[in-house]
């Protein structure tokens, strides 16, 4: 038998009974005052299903959980303790316009055979953004040695 929820209007009670479903509609006696009592709606409902062998609360909004928060697909393969929408990856750091600017610079310095490095050497135009990137100095002078 189904438990059904009632509300006492007089003494402003909320009760539960057991009832057939043939029942349900009907008044029920208030088990504190003995006054009739409509049904009402429950105010908390749970039930829970399987799905990909975790439990689910109905209704299932098709998002699984990690850490506490929030994940729309499981780990497949990964480190533990790491999901990659949870833990995403930092972006690479973009060019500023200056600092963009700066390396055009340096480019002409190069071609030109202006730019050395830290020992003398000269740098080679393609070489000036990697040298900028794993911040090796370089000096707008002229080179001691040539490019080879």
């Amino acid at each position: 038998m189904p438990l059904y929820e009632y509300y006492c209007e007089p003494c402003h009670g909320i009760f539960e009974e057991l009832r057939p479903i043939r029942e349900s509609s009907l008044p029920v006696p208030c088990p504190e005052c003995f006054q009739d009592s409509e049904r009402i709606m429950p105010t908390s409902f749970s039930a829970f299903t399987f799905r990909d062998g975790y439990p689910r609360r109905i209704p299932d909004d098709g998002k699984y959980y990690h850490l506490g928060k929030k994940v729309n697909n499981l780990v497949k393969k990964g480190r533990p303790n790491e999901h990659p929408e949870v833990n995403k990856p930092k972006p690479p750091q973009t060019l500023s316009k200056g600092e963009k600017s700066s390396i055009a610079d340096m480019k002409a310095a190069a071609r030109k055979g202006e730019l050395s490095d830290a020992y003398g050497n000269a740098v080679k135009p393609t070489d000036v953004e990697d040298n900028y990137k794993k911040k090796k100095k370089m000096t707008k002078t002229t080179p001691k040695r040539g490019l080879k």
